[in-house]
């Protein structure tokens, strides 16, 4: 699979577990270090875990690596890298604090609907 290919099924995963607002931004021309952002949010603790964890583990079965995960469900932002795929999970007031979209609206937004499309 493409790396695009790998970060919107990033994107499935977090919409399978009700990840909210789902961003997949191509930063490939405007960053050294990712290709892909992937950004969403949850409701609660509980969710930004069960949100990190779906994706953690549907990534692994698809034979992509995690190589760095930071951040707990607690402090509200956990970070998921997947080398060319960097995954941000918020709550929603720190996502509207942090504003990850603003900060890289130089990247090219990859269309994604969702299961409320």
């Amino acid at each position: 699979m493409s790396i695009k290919a790998n970060a919107i099924k990033a994107a499935e995963l977090i919409d399978e577990k009700k990840g909210e607002d789902i961003v997949i931004l191509d930063v490939s021309k405007i960053s050294s270090f990712a290709d892909f952002f992937v950004i969403a949010h949850g409701n609660s603790d509980r969710q930004l875990k069960a949100l990190a964890d779906e994706v953690e583990k549907g990534m692994g079965d698809t034979g992509i690596s995690l190589y760095h995960k930071e951040g707990k469900e607690t402090s509200g932002w956990i970070l998921l890298d997947f080398g060319d795929i960097i995954v941000h999970l918020f709550l929603t007031q720190q996502r509207q604090h942090y504003n990850i979209e603003k900060l890289w609206n130089d990247g090219e937004q990859i269309p994604f609907e969702g299961s409320e499309a």
